[in-house]
Order: C-alpha cells, then sequence, then structure tokens
C-alpha cells in the first residue's frame, strides 16, 4: 500500500488523522493569504484614493492661482535648454537627503578664497601694464592712462572671448560649489523636479516662488523646502552675477516676481507660453515667414523655472558655476522672463539648442529675413555661448 505519510511521520498517527491535519494546515494558510490580500487591496485603494484627493486638491490650488488646468496631449517639451545627459552621481543622491543639517558658506568667501589661490588673467594684466608704465617712465618715456585703460579692456574682452568659444571648457577663475554645497544642489534640484510634476510643465514656466513655497508646504508630492535650500536658492539669485564670468543685465530683481498668466498666451503643440503682444506676434509672424517646420521650444519663464535650469546646468557642469553661466543666463538676468523667446526644427529634440541648429534651412532663412535678431551671437560680450536658437525680442 502506498502512504502519502510514513506511519512515523506525526508520531504514529493514523493516515486519517494526517489528513484531518492536512486540511486544518491548507484552511488556516487560506485564511492567513486572503487576510494578508484583503489588507493589501485595501492599503492599496487608500493610496490610490490618496492620490487621487491629493491630485484634486492640486488642481483647484491652481485654478485658484489662475493657471491652465486644460490638458494639452501634445503639449510636451521637444527639448530643453539647459537640461542634457542627466548628471547625478549616486553618492550625491544619498547626501541629498539631509541637507537641511547643511551650514553653507558664503560665496563671498568663497570667492576670496579661489582668487588667493589664482589671479583672474585681467588682474595680471592691470599690474603688467602698471609695471611697464613704471619702466617707462624710468626711461623717459610714458604711456597714457587712457592708452593703457584700453589695453587692458581689450585684453579683458579677449579672455571673454576665449570662454565663450571655449564654454565648455574649465578655467582657472571659474567659481565652483563647495563639498558642503553639492548635496544641497542636488536636494533642491530633485524638490524642483517634484515641484514641476506636480503643477505641469507648461504651468511650471509661470510659477512663482512664492507659489512654490506654498504648494512645498501643502503637498506631500514635493515636501517643505528645507532651510538649506532657501540658503541655496538666495546664493543663486542675488549673488552678483559678474562673480561667475556673466557679464549680462539682470532684468528681473525681484525673487518672487510673478508672471500673471492672463498676461500670457499658451502656444499649441510646444508645452509653452509667450507673453501677449510683442512676443506673440513676433512669433507669429516668423511661423508665417518660415513654416511649420520651425516650433516655440522655450517660451516666458519665470525665477522659478530659470532657477531650475541653471541648477540642472550646474550638475551636469559638475558644480561648476562659472561653466554654467556660460551655457545659461543665471536666475534673474535671463531675458526670457520679460519677452524672449527660442526657436527650433520640429523634431531635433535637444539638437535645437547646440550649434547644429545655426547650420539648418530654418536659420538660414530666418537669417535673410532681416529683422531677426540673435540675443547672444558668436563674439558677444556677455560671456555666453553662441545661440542661434535665442530670438531677441526687447
Amino acid at each position: 500500500m502506498n502512504y502519502r505519510y510514513p506511519p512515523t511521520a506525526f508520531g504514529g498517527a493514523s493516515i486519517k488523522e494526517c489528513s484531518k491535519f492536512e486540511r486544518g494546515t491548507v484552511k488556516r494558510r487560506d485564511l492567513l493569504v486572503g487576510f494578508v490580500s484583503g489588507v493589501g487591496f485595501t492599503a492599496g485603494n487608500a493610496y490610490l484614493w490618496q492620490m487621487a484627493e491629493n491630485s484634486s486638491q492640486a488642481r483647484e490650488t491652481l485654478a485658484e492661482d489662475g493657471y491652465d488646468l486644460d490638458g494639452d496631449p501634445f503639449a510636451i517639451p521637444d527639448g530643453e535648454e539647459g537640461i542634457g545627459a542627466p548628471v547625478s552621481p549616486p553618492a550625491s543622491r544619498v547626501r541629498a537627503t539631509v541637507a537641511d543639517a547643511v551650514d553653507l558658506p558664503s560665496l563671498d568667501a568663497l570667492t576670496e578664497e579661489r582668487s588667493i589661490q589664482s589671479s583672474s588673467l585681467v588682474e595680471a594684466v592691470e599690474q603688467n601694464l602698471a609695471q611697464a608704465d613704471r619702466e617707462s617712465c624710468c626711461s623717459g618715456h610714458s604711456h597714457s592712462a587712457d592708452h593703457s585703460g584700453q589695453v587692458a579692456e581689450g585684453e579683458a574682452h579677449a579672455r571673454v572671448l576665449e570662454k565663450v568659444r571655449n564654454f565648455n571648457g574649465d578655467f582657472i577663475d571659474d567659481i565652483f560649489l563647495t563639498e558642503t554645497e553639492k548635496p544641497v544642489l542636488h536636494s533642491l534640484f530633485v524638490r524642483l523636479k517634484r515641484a514641476e510634476r506636480l503643477v505641469g510643465h507648461g504651468n511650471y514656466n509661470l510659477l512663482s516662488f512664492d507659489e512654490l513655497f506654498k504648494y512645498g508646504k501643502r503637498f506631500s508630492e514635493v515636501g517643505a523646502f528645507t532651510p538649506a535650500e532657501f540658503q541655496m536658492i538666495e546664493k543663486l539669485f542675488f549673488t552678483e552675477a559678474k562673480k561667475y564670468g556673466f557679464y549680462g543685465e539682470k532684468v528681473t530683481t525681484e525673487l518672487t516676481a510673478k508672471i500673471p498668466p492672463r498676461e500670457t498666451i499658451k502656444i499649441p503643440y510646444s508645452g509653452h507660453y509667450l507673453l501677449r503682444g510683442d512676443s506673440a506676434a513676433y512669433y507669429d509672424k516668423l511661423r508665417r515667414d518660415i513654416g511649420d517646420s520651425v516650433i516655440l521650444t522655450s517660451g516666458v519663464r519665470g525665477n522659478v523655472k530659470q532657477m531650475h535650469l541653471f541648477v540642472a546646468k550646474c550638475l551636469e557642469s559638475n558644480y561648476n558655476l562659472s561653466k554654467a553661466s556660460r551655457s545659461l543666463a543665471p536666475p534673474g538676468h535671463s531675458y526670457h522672463g520679460i519677452g524672449d523667446f527660442d526657436v527650433g526644427r520640429v523634431g531635433w529634440g535637444y539638437s535645437n539648442f547646440t550649434d547644429k541648429f545655426a547650420e539648418t534651412d530654418e536659420f538660414k532663412r530666418m537669417q535673410d529675413l532681416g529683422y531677426v535678431q540673435i540675443r547672444y551671437t558668436k563674439d558677444n560680450h556677455y560671456g555666453v555661448r553662441f545661440e542661434p536658437w535665442h530670438i531677441k525680442v526687447v
């Protein structure tokens, strides 16, 4: 006879008794599995319900602040200025979770420290000129102060052009974030990305810092900003950009400046907005003259979006603030905040934000129109790389 259990399996119990034990064990196992499944199902439903409720609250808040809630299935950005390949070292991701415990040094102190280690070319040129003047005086030959100033200015401009043409290089007088500041920059970037997901890509272009901080406190999907993150935001916005090597004008002096949604117009199939009036009219004319192969790749954007792009560029530049500012205007210095916009070729993605765009038929045709001006030319004195995609409006 074939037994399912050996006679001694349960201390000599009979087959009938073993079967009863097996049935009891199966029932208890099924009951336990059912209970766990029920708990998991209930918890899952509760989580989904909470997510739906949070999403509903977010939409209500956005509506109160005047933002557009109509979904545009084609409002997918075709590339993004300032954001190339993501750069985020694993160690920095971990350290970013403790960023609120960091005490940040001032950038002024950092600049002074670096200037002690190495002086800029302009300072060296001025010292050489002064020495040459002294030697010339001793030999009975003098140079005029005007001439000396012109030479120094010329050397300084040559230095700026060198950086513009080699914008992806690292220079001896570049300003970097300290090791202490690096994890804070990462945590700030992560929180800004969360906010963008919450409010939507289009609305994010118009978001103000007051609204951003409010959403951070109200919605766990973003989370409240830490003291260290606040300090980093203020540092990047209020530090004089010339310290980085950016010589453009500061067009927005208030960190919490707001772009009213009612003063903008949503551009279909782009995921971006333009200011009503000159900017929108300019873009419409450009599209009529060039055709549908030209698309808006970046329109009006507030301080939050510019901060986000600059932080992303800093990460991509290995924490080199000077290098980042050669490819993207620091927060408060972008003309996108008051009317400028970017255009590109349909389907080109991130390539629209490279020199390759200058080789396209679209760019060549824009140049032939006569009225199109580029904000940052090849030999600009702002310290910014050549941007053939950046249309000057104001």
